[in-house]
């Protein structure tokens, strides 16, 4: 009974505190379809921002009215007044995290959408700038550059080399990094700046969601150059991040099988190291058996044990493509494989 208790007082104390009567009336007449009471509700709860008790508490329930209510005015096509009820929600909170930095981030997508592009922009530009750590930072970012890279990319690199001066220490710098190597890469047609950037997203912030992406991407470029042992070091950086993720238990990035295919294809067609593509075309069904790219690796593999004389090791190939998918685009090529070298496994 003791221990039934505590865990009682345990869930109690874990759960979350109710939502104030006139928060909870705002959101019931806004269901209700009732507008101006919902606004009038909003209203009465944003006025415990004023308030000094219960500090965090009170922040956090002020800043769900501001935004509560800048939100419905919004879907009510009040667009000019959403827009000022986001803006000012930075002034009447101190919440952690900000609700400014989410009222500055939809304030400015509704400017762009109402046509009012150096306003929008200028609210985007503040969340990145004065809230780099929040989340927002990098949906603001990467609003303002989609809108602003066609036809401003000279000014919007010179605006994110200063920020990235001063935000490199901050959560939003890798986003930064990213944004110029994609202006480089496409804009500014420099492949060699782009390369050099996406190199330094894994270097500099190893912790980056945008690591693995930014290999993927610079092998690609090296590839496209012609630089192909360049290429292969950060394929082979991206494909090792696989035991890191299963010792860490992290997580495994959408790149792995396409990396591992890639740099199989790589050491088969560019650096002549057959017996290395082998080894890379065998590890992806093994890594990956999951992977839509499994057949490809095998169909591969037997065509280039066939090329390299090995007859037994092409034949186990082409029967493991066939018993993975027996209607896999590359079985009727498994088959003649097999018959082609008297496979043993024909005619069973």
């Amino acid at each position: 009974m003791v221990a039934a208790g505590l865990v009682t007082v345990a869930l109690a104390a874990c759960s979350a505190p109710p939502v104030p009567a006139d928060l909870a009336r705002a959101y019931e007449r806004e269901r209700a379809g009732d507008v101006d009471g919902a606004l009038a509700a909003y209203d009465a709860a944003a006025a415990r921002c004023d308030r000094t008790l219960s500090r965090h508490r009170t922040d956090a329930d002020c800043g769900r009215a501001l935004l509560g209510k800048a939100a419905l005015l919004a879907d009510r096509g009040r667009t000019d007044e959403a827009i000022a009820a986001y803006v000012a929600i930075g002034a009447r909170t101190h919440d952690d995290p900000p609700p400014s930095a989410e009222g500055l981030f939809r304030a400015g997508r509704l400017a762009y959408d109402a046509g009012r592009a150096a306003e929008a922009a200028g609210y985007l530009w503040a969340v990145v700038e004065q809230y780099p750590d929040e989340a927002f930072a990098a949906d603001a970012l990467a609003y303002v550059v989609r809108r602003a890279r066609d036809e401003a990319a000279r000014p919007l690199w010179d605006r994110l080399v200063a920020d990235y001066a001063t935000l490199r220490d901050t959560d939003v710098a890798d986003n930064l990094l990213w944004a110029l190597a994609e202006l480089a890469e496409h804009e500014l047609a420099d492949p060699a700046a782009a390369i050099e950037l996406y190199d330094r997203i894994p270097r500099d912030h190893p912790t980056s969601g945008l690591r693995d992406d930014s290999r993927w991407r610079a092998a690609a470029l090296l590839t496209a150059r012609g630089d192909y042992p360049a290429a292969a070091d950060r394929l082979r950086a991206l494909v090792a991040t696989r035991e890191v993720a299963m010792g860490a238990g992290s997580y495994f990035s959408v790149w792995l099988d396409d990396a591992q295919l890639a740099l199989a294809r790589l050491l088969r067609d560019h650096l002549r190291d057959d017996a290395g593509a082998a080894a890379a075309f065998a590890r992806l069904p093994r890594d990956y058996p999951a992977s839509i790219l499994v057949d490809d690796a095998l169909a591969d593999l037997a065509a280039l044990e066939e090329a390299r004389g090995r007859a037994a090791a092409a034949c186990a190939a082409a029967a493991r493509l066939l018993a993975k998918d027996a209607a896999s685009r590359f079985a009727d090529d498994a088959r003649a494989r097999q018959a082609r070298l008297g496979c043993p496994e024909v005619g069973r």
